[in-house]
């Protein structure tokens, strides 16, 4: 914990009675020892801007977010003041700024018509200064959620602990007590069945907070956030659902990229592949791709771990933008071939250079590392370097420099002219060991604030300036290679401003065992409301023992309900250098249910590329808490269901209930109440039952049966497509052969009998795949239907306005299982076809 050193201005003041009639409040501290600036404007109709400055203690000189325009048009703003203070009025809430009945400025907001504020200041103590940085001390609201802080241990709710705001490198991590992981996004909201608050710092510095897990008795129930370096710049958002301040904050923050459609199928990968001398690691490459094919396992992409870096001769050490020529003969060669097996590959490059690095002297030279102040020199420590837990001198790469940036954008281009499909940024926590180390701060695009070129400590700016930049450079890069393309950028460590250049992510080196499979859940539905959204984890584990059969079943089964589905790991042993890997058919007796589920994954890629594409344009997540849309049902509320470690929605039909312990054949799973109108759900694995929802269950799941349970919401759909790899309509050429995307179903989940007359709708998107953003035309197909005791009546819109038309040119309506009733449409032409592997009547619209 660092020194406590907190200073409190006080005698706080009005800078101008002119600004009365406006939505914000801008004080000055009478305290001539620490003359500090207090702002607190609306900038949307939901959004409030707090600033806490002064002239040594700055606004973050690179925040992870540009200051929004304000917009406050068509809300009905109304300002009252008082001599104490000022009230702002703006849509449905209500914001109060009191200046003298505290020492300090104390900021409350409510909903209208709430009889408790969503966020209120602690007294005398909200705003202070601490030793270099500040910290926000706030009210805490025990018994209620926490969410946010971007990638946090496990349980979800982070209600009652404290997190350091920092990055590490976190090999083989405890889920539920390791701390950091991976990411910096000090987002944390605070959900009520009564609204929503969420409070999101822009500084890159590193920091903590404490949810309510620090107790004084003179202050009460408080969460605080301590930012070690700079100034304060806040936004606070409220709304009345987490929905609500989550496509807020994606206004302020960006909305997730668009990712290529074929990154969501399943993506192969292992250290041992790229480490093997003998045979060289292209040859093994070449092998595992023959035995996806015996196997009948579809495989879209490899992540060619940084074993292709490693020099040849001896000190054996990784060299970014380096190719091991032994074991990569013909880099390009090679690559094209695994295009031609319909595999692409994801590059492992990592932010930093050893002293080996046969351009280590010329980026020293060039300024493109930090400087330690001490020496005068490029700063030097210890990197990863070989083995599992061995290490070299060197240094990181600075992305503030001009030399830098360059060198990392050209040894981008050079990968992407090779045929690389993916830059997987990785090892960009920048663990360094001084804060003093000092930035170049002369990358052209970087911007810099008055007094802050004077100030280029790598604390003080935040040193994961430097991972968003490192997005940026790979980024930049493949639009430059490739402009009529998304480019695809791989990151494991991870600001706010880093989603906006890269559109992927993961929660790093887990660790195999049942309670990492659990905890994982809650990682990436924190993941998602701070908007990582392609977001998943290396199945079965990165580190650690082998899964037995039973482990590894259940979590492809599960994984395969996620945005991102890889399987990767380096699996240290006797062979601490090239280790052992994870393959789905390293167990036979399970290989048909893998390949079961993987191939299920591929036929649900429709579905699960619909709801990115609905993230990009909405912010929704994909993968969502239990909660999401059912703030009014009482038992979300409760612990089990605030941890979000055992089930999740995957888009708004599926509701995934795993199962975490070995030997057990039933999974637990609340089924969420919207209203008394609910129809409640469908398992779609036997006996196929309809559910009631308001209610616990205990679903059938046999790990070599059934697998997981697996429910959908009444009234909801899923487009599905071929159950293997198919050619995405973008692309301009079929170097594998790959079969076209033209085929098209939809599995629907009707009420049983009548329906009472009531109409269901769902919605689907789709584009050509790997446009650009700027280039993407999107279309929307619509299924709705309703039910008699003997048909379901089906009308199918296709609008595709946009200019992207699908290649599919029919849609086959899949009923569930049991479901014997005939389906009819307006405006089409239906004819049933044969049954499905599963039973399920189907039928043909044309």
């Amino acid at each position: 914990m660092a020194p406590q050193r907190e200073r409190i201005p006080s005698r706080w003041a009005p800078q101008s009675h002119a600004e009365d009639s406006t939505p914000a409040v801008n004080l000055t501290s009478g305290d001539k020892d620490l003359p500090f600036n207090f702002c607190f404007e609306a900038v949307r109709k939901n959004v409030f801007r707090t600033t806490f400055t002064s002239e040594r203690y700055p606004l973050p000189p690179h925040p992870s977010i540009p200051v929004p325009k304000h917009d406050l048009s068509g809300a009905d703003v109304a300002v009252t003041n008082s001599g104490s203070g000022k009230q702002i009025a703006i849509g449905d809430f209500e914001a109060t700024v009191d200046w003298e009945s505290s020492s300090t400025p104390v900021v409350s907001i409510s909903l209208k018509g709430s009889e408790k504020p969503l966020h209120t200041d602690v007294p005398h103590r909200s705003y202070t200064v601490d030793g270099d940085g500040v910290a926000h001390y706030t009210r805490y609201h025990r018994n209620t959620l926490h969410v946010g802080l971007g990638e946090k241990a496990a349980p979800m709710n982070l209600s009652g602990r404290r997190f350091e705001l920092s990055c590490t490198d976190s090999f083989g991590y405890d889920v539920y007590r390791t701390d950091s992981l991976y990411k910096n996004i000090p987002l944390l909201v605070n959900a009520t069945p009564n609204g929503c608050v969420a409070m999101f710092s822009t500084t890159h510095s590193r920091g903590s907070y404490s949810v309510g897990s620090e107790m004084d008795g003179m202050w009460g129930f408080y969460k605080v956030y301590r930012q070690d370096y700079g100034g304060l710049e806040e936004y606070v958002i409220v709304g009345k659902t987490l929905k609500d301040i989550v496509t807020t904050y994606a206004d302020l923050a960006g909305y997730p990229l668009l990712v290529p459609r074929w990154a969501f199928g399943y993506l192969s990968g292992g250290m041992k592949y790229s480490m093997l001398d003998d045979p060289p690691a292209s040859e093994a490459l070449l092998e595992v791709a023959r035995k996806l094919k015996e196997n009948d396992i579809p495989c879209s992409a490899h992540q060619l771990s940084s074993g292709y870096t490693v020099a040849e001769q001896p000190p054996k050490t990784r060299n970014v933008f380096t190719w091991n020529h032994h074991r990569f003969p013909d880099p390009k060669g090679f690559l094209d071939e695994y295009h031609r097996l319909g595999i692409r590959i994801i590059a492992n490059i990592k932010p930093y250079v050893l002293a080996n690095h046969p351009e280590y002297q010329k980026l020293k030279d060039a300024g493109a590392l930090f400087i330690d102040p001490h020496t005068k020199q490029s700063a030097v420590t210890r990197l990863w370097s070989a083995g599992g837990g061995e290490s070299g001198e060197g240094g990181h790469i600075d992305f503030t420099s001009e030399a830098g940036f360059k060198w990392w954008y050209d040894g981008v281009r050079k990968l992407c002219e090779q045929g690389i499909a993916c830059m997987w940024n990785d090892n960009n926590e920048y663990t360094v060991t001084h804060d003093d180390w000092e930035c170049a701060l002369n990358q052209p695009s970087l911007e810099i604030p008055d007094g802050a070129k004077e100030r280029p400590q790598i604390g003080f700016w935040g040193r994961y300036v430097n991972t968003e930049l490192h997005g940026k450079a790979s980024h930049d890069a493949m639009v430059d290679h490739d402009p009529d393309r998304r480019p695809f950028v791989l990151t494991r460590g991870a600001t706010a401003g880093t989603m906006r250049y890269a559109c992927s992510t993961w929660s790093g080196d887990n660790i195999t065992s049942w309670p990492g499979m659990k905890g994982a859940n809650a990682l990436s539905l924190n993941a998602g409301m701070c908007l990582m959204q392609c977001y998943g984890h290396d199945i079965g584990g990165f580190e650690g023992p082998q899964p037995s059969p039973e482990l590894l079943l259940r979590w492809v089964q599960l994984g395969c309900h996620s945005p991102r589905f890889a399987i990767n790991c380096f699996k240290t042993g006797s062979d601490n250098e090239v280790g052992d890997v994870i393959e789905p058919w390293m167990y036979p007796s399970i290989t048909p249910l893998v390949r079961k589920a993987i191939k299920r994954r591929y036929a649900m890629i429709p579905y699960i590329y619909s709801l990115s594409i609905e993230g990009h344009k909405t912010a929704v997540p994909p993968q969502r808490w239990t909660g999401w849309g059912y703030e009014s049902d009482p038992e979300i509320w409760t612990p089990e269901v605030m941890d979000g470690e055992t089930q999740y929605w995957f888009g708004d039909a599926l509701l995934v209930g795993g199962v975490y312990e070995p030997g057990v054949n039933t999974a637990r799973v609340y089924l969420p109440k919207a209203s008394d109108d609910d129809d409640g759900f469908i398992n779609l694995n036997a006996p196929f039952q309809h559910l009631a929802a308001g209610q616990w269950v205990n679903i059938d799941a046999e790990w070599h049966g059934a697998g997981i349970a697996l429910l959908a919401k009444v009234g909801t759909a899923i487009p599905i497509g071929r159950d293997v790899q198919v050619l995405s309509p973008g692309e301009k050429e079929n170097v594998a052969n790959l079969p076209l995307d033209d085929y098209r179903a939809v599995e629907i989940f009707p009420p049983q009998g009548a329906g009472n007359g009531k109409r269901y709708s769902s919605r689907w998107y789709e584009d050509d795949g790997v446009a650009a953003v700027e280039k993407t035309r999107i279309s929307e197909y619509k299924i709705s239907y309703s039910t008699t005791e003997t048909e379901v009546k089906v009308k199918f819109e296709r609008d595709e306005s946009s200019g992207f038309v699908a290649p599919w040119k029919t849609l086959v309506v899949v009923l569930p299982a049991g479901d014997d009733r005939k389906v009819s449409s307006e405006g089409w032409k239906v004819a049933e076809i044969e049954k499905d592997d599963k039973g399920r009547r189907r039928f043909e619209l044309s």
